[in-house]
């Protein structure tokens, strides 16, 4: 069975909103749309890329899928982002949507309604992992139903107070461990964490009796 792997860049309250730029997700009104940028160096470039030289299939929700479909298909030829356009204009791309006449990006299909048992029937298919970002929407609804297998969250050192975040009160009870873990110059917490099964609960000293 293929993993769910959830990419996100995280602030310190949970938020994953927006981190790109003002462009992307302004809703509710949201006023700190490119929150990451000013935290971007090598070491956080170089987390990025070693999670896209695995083989990967795109798991997307559709404003996601809607803001990377304006972007990456039209990446220049001279641009240093033109390597990762390329893997991302190649690969499956799994979009959560109702309107699947709209999915104009290449090698785009939508997913059947029901969303839970669309993603459980892909991941037993044969196949490269099934990779996350943003869809913030979609990704509650996948820890809610208990699909997601590895978290890699940049974790950055910012408190915005509002906007729409990762964990809701619905998603399962799961307990993950701690891959790896670095920080970089700025103050990022770049982490991987792995699902390792039910949440454990005990009282201080239990280990001593």
């Amino acid at each position: 069975m293929r993993k769910l792997i959830v990419a996100e860049f995280i602030s310190l309250d949970g938020v994953i909103q927006s981190p790109g730029g003002p462009e992307e997700d302004a809703s509710g009104g949201f006023r700190f749309g490119g929150w990451v940028a000013p935290y971007a160096d090598d070491t956080t470039g170089r987390d990025v890329e070693d999670l896209h030289s695995l083989p990967f299939e795109l798991l997307l929700g559709r404003r996601t899928y809607d803001i990377w479909a304006a972007y990456w298909p039209h990446v220049a030829e001279n641009s240093p982002s033109r390597a990762i356009a390329d893997v991302f204009n190649s690969v499956p791309k799994h979009v959560a949507t109702h309107r699947p006449a709209s999915l104009s990006w290449q090698n785009s299909r939508a997913l059947d309604d029901d969303l839970g048992s669309a993603i459980g029937s892909l991941k037993r298919q044969r196949g490269a992992n099934l990779l996350v970002w943003g869809s913030g929407d979609m990704v509650r609804q996948l820890l809610a139903a208990g699909l997601v297998d590895e978290l890699r969250l940049q974790i950055h050192p910012v408190v915005l107070g509002s906007g729409k975040r990762l964990f809701g009160d619905e998603a399962q009870a799961s307990a993950f461990t701690l891959a790896h873990s670095t920080s970089t110059p700025g103050g990022v917490l770049i982490t991987h964490y792995l699902r390792s099964g039910e949440v454990r609960a005990g009282m201080f000293g239990d280990a001593e009796q």
